[in-house]
């Protein structure tokens, strides 16, 4: 694909970055500076941050079993050590060394579990004899030092005085570790792990303090570069403001048990974050699977929101994340009407302008694909492209295109893709329905065609009225030969449908719980088709989907609808 000057000039820029981070992190490495971030006074851990994220104490009686399941992988370990197994993936790998999975074995209380954790975290100490691989990447070591301190109590607490010097040396090593290397962490939520963990160890480990200023500093200033003003994340991706808010809030605890007063923007942070998930949730509890949400669990996206403190959601749009919400009576519809985010921050970005889900009460009717687990990578493509959303595909092509450049691959440490930019974006009140009209250019080089869309939830959120219009900016326009269009709407695979008989053409979808609503259209033809949800724990799960075809020779229009009101009146009849 070619490149844009603007995005040529922005892959050298961030080429250049990294560059210079890389010789910092070159220069701090050395022998003569390396002294700056390593203490013989490091023999302690001052404070144990409370463990805020969920634990399973079964992951005990699994590995009790011989087995270790981590990033969707059970793996056998046949006897050995995990750390002396082949990793089944890089995410597995990832997972192993940051020893999230010490809570786990901390939740049990037995004392059997304590020996075994123990034991682990010395195997990993006599195996990584040199920083290198997936053990020492910045993000991997930020996860690691985070866990052991948060573990602290379990790996430390009655131990000898051996295993309790050995523990601490390579807790020390790390610290240098990190302290040299964090700048080379791809940006977004890698680097700030990176600058989370530093903070922390910084007031948990005795030894430590030094530069805390600069090092909380460095913290609220990458906040506030990823955290947008109404509580999104820069990314897009909604479910990566529940991990920062579960490391913010025992950080600001560790910064009161240590006499000082947490930065302010911690507490403004979490409060804007947690807004933000309330606003995200459908009414299944799950966030809405857009750019990069994948397997998800109701509990603990309970479990962050109940550090909400009774705050508001916010209002219907969220103006710089590109989100908006209708919600009348039980029903609940997010929209995207959002750009990508920068380039470099766009590697799970996916192509979904103007996609929608919609939830009946506490469950789903109309999902995205979502966004595979670790296990089922190979599924990542398909589950970014256009066709996977609730929206408009025109000539079987993506609104959104991958950036294909091994440079700038490298720098995000993934594929990223650019475009489309959005029209004006509007969030109205009609007559007691709540309305959002947006447009995009995706399609606009390619075809010259615009893709606006309006979607209109009545007041008591039985019906969902839609048009989807392509059109050129500006003017008529008439092709010179049609060009085929699909609209995708993706029914949860709890949903069935089917054909009404008789002229309306109707097709029926049943939810779980019997309610039937009926989808109609006029300007393009229904028919019923698979479909593939992508965000299951048990990997890509099939479901079914409503698909408008049609062909485009310049200026369509095609309207259609979702109600509920007559199919709910006719089950009360006849009931």
């Amino acid at each position: 694909m070619t490149l844009s000057l603007s995005e040529r000039l922005k892959i050298r820029a961030l080429s250049a970055k990294q560059s210079r981070r890389r010789a910092v992190t070159r220069t701090l490495s050395s022998p003569f500076l390396r002294w700056r971030y390593g203490s013989a006074a490091t023999d302690q851990i001052l404070i144990v941050p409370q463990e805020l994220r969920m634990a399973d104490p079964s992951f005990w009686q699994e590995f009790s079993e011989g087995y270790f399941g981590l990033a969707s992988h059970s793996t056998p370990l046949k006897g050995a050590s995990p750390f002396r197994v082949p990793p089944p993936s890089p995410a597995w790998a990832r997972e192993l060394h940051g020893f999230g999975w010490l809570r786990h074995f901390a939740a049990t209380e037995e004392e059997e579990a304590f020996d075994a954790a123990r034991a682990l975290v010395l195997d990993w100490i006599s195996l990584q004899r040199s920083p290198s691989g997936v053990a020492y990447e910045p993000a991997v070591v930020a996860r690691r030092v985070t866990s052991w301190i948060a573990q602290a109590n379990m790996l430390l607490e009655g131990t000898d005085a051996k295993t309790y010097a050995r523990i601490m040396a390579s807790l020390s090593e790390q610290l240098v570790v990190l302290n040299t290397t964090w700048r080379n962490a791809p940006d977004g939520i890698p680097r700030l792990n990176c600058l989370i963990a530093l903070v922390l160890s910084k007031l948990a480990v005795s030894g430590n303090e030094r530069n805390l200023k600069e090092a909380h500093s460095l913290l609220v200033a990458e906040l506030s570069r990823q955290i947008l003003p109404d509580g999104g994340h820069a990314t897009r991706n909604a479910s990566v403001l529940a991990d920062i808010v579960l490391d913010l809030l025992p950080l600001g605890q560790c910064f009161h048990a240590r006499g000082h007063t947490p930065p302010d923007e911690f507490a403004a942070t979490v409060k804007n974050a947690l807004a933000f998930l309330r606003f995200m949730r459908m009414g299944n509890g799950m966030l809405a699977r857009f750019n990069g949400v994948s397997v998800g669990s109701p509990a603990t996206l309970a479990t962050v929101l109940g550090y909400a403190d009774g705050e508001p959601s916010p209002t219907d749009e969220l103006e710089y994340s590109g989100y908006a919400r209708l919600e009348q009576g039980e029903t609940i519809v997010i929209a995207d009407v959002g750009s990508p985010p920068q380039i470099e921050l766009a590697t799970q970005a996916q192509a979904g302008c103007l996609s929608f889900e919609m939830s009946i009460g506490h469950q789903m009717l109309l999902v995205n694909g979502g966004t595979p687990g670790p296990a089922d990578d190979d599924w990542l493509a398909a589950s970014r492209a256009t066709a996977s959303h609730n929206t408009l595909c025109l000539s079987e092509t993506s609104s959104a295109r991958l950036v294909r450049h091994e440079k700038l691959e490298a720098i995000a440490g993934g594929l990223p893709i650019r475009g489309p930019e959005l029209a004006l974006v509007r969030l109205t009140r009609e007559g007691g329905a709540v309305v959002v009209a947006a447009g995009h250019d995706g399609y606009l080089k390619r075809f010259g065609l615009m893709h606006n869309r309006r979607l209109a939830l009545s007041k008591n959120g039985l019906r969902l009225d839609g048009i989807d219009r392509l059109e050129p900016p500006a003017g008529r326009l008439r092709l010179k030969q049609d060009i085929p269009f699909a609209i995708h709407f993706h029914l949860h695979p709890d949903c069935t449908v089917s054909v009404e008989d008789g002229e309306t053409g109707a097709c029926l979808i049943r939810m779980r719980d019997g309610r039937t609503f009926a989808f109609r259209a006029e300007g393009a033809d229904p028919t019923i088709e698979e479909s593939l949800f992508f965000a299951e724990s048990s990997g890509p799960c099939p479901g079914l989907q409503i698909v408008l075809r049609g062909a485009t020779f310049g200026e369509t229009e095609v309207r259609w609808s979702i109600d509920g009101t007559a199919e709910d009146q006719r089950a009360t009849g006849e009931s």
